[in-house]
């Protein structure tokens, strides 16, 4: 299930760089396009320490136990909502706000299919212990007033660096689309309509 949900987010992605390629966005207002962008780095920059944040508690335990301390008192999904910042935050180096939230929908329609699936196997596994935890925590949208933690947690450093290192593959989204906006200066991809 892992792999067909990444090809499909690749494959979206991709159809979303497509876009990006025939795209001049803000074409009139360059500052708004670098704004988009920066704030685009600064989300990026939010998913890799939610991420990494999310991966110091439920590193080595997902199918064990039900993770709800930390991050996942907040919501069920954080790892989940930290992408959807991060998706944001790859489709704003195109310096399109549009973009950007075409990422975050693709994004959330694939996970939302994961979400779905996962939900499934852990109402199966853990019964009503999961049922309870679903009843006080919402799904992605985060509620702060629900904050508990513990005084410790065991920390797994490889579930914590492969999270990090995944994390960081949304930094990539910087020098692919500054190279494609390079290639649309120099004339070697044409620009066909501009959009916000």
């Amino acid at each position: 299930m892992q792999l067909i949900r990444k090809a499909a987010l690749l494959f979206a992605l991709l159809a979303a760089c497509a876009l990006a390629a025939i795209t001049n966005t803000f074409a009139s207002v360059p500052w708004l396009h670098d704004g988009v962008e920066v704030l685009g780095r600064a989300m990026i920059v939010i998913c890799v320490v939610g991420r990494a944040w999310c991966s110091l508690y439920i590193g080595g335990r997902k199918k064990a136990e039900i993770v709800t301390g930390g991050p996942y008192s907040l919501c069920r999904n954080p790892l989940y909502l930290f992408s959807f910042i991060g998706a944001f935050g790859m489709g704003a180096q195109t310096g399109s706000i549009v973009i950007a939230l075409l990422f975050v929908i693709i994004a959330f329609a694939v996970f939302y299919v994961t979400v779905r699936q996962e939900e499934v196997w852990l109402t199966t596994t853990f019964g009503d212990e999961y049922r309870a935890y679903c009843a006080r925590t919402p799904r992605f949208w985060p509620r702060f007033s629900k904050w508990r933690d513990t005084d410790t947690i065991e920390v797994r450093p490889v579930f914590f660096l492969t999270t990090l290192r995944d994390g960081l593959a949304f930094f990539l989204a910087i020098p692919i689309f500054e190279a494609l906006e390079h290639a649309q200066d120099v004339g070697w991809v044409q620009v066909l309509f501009s959009m916000p």
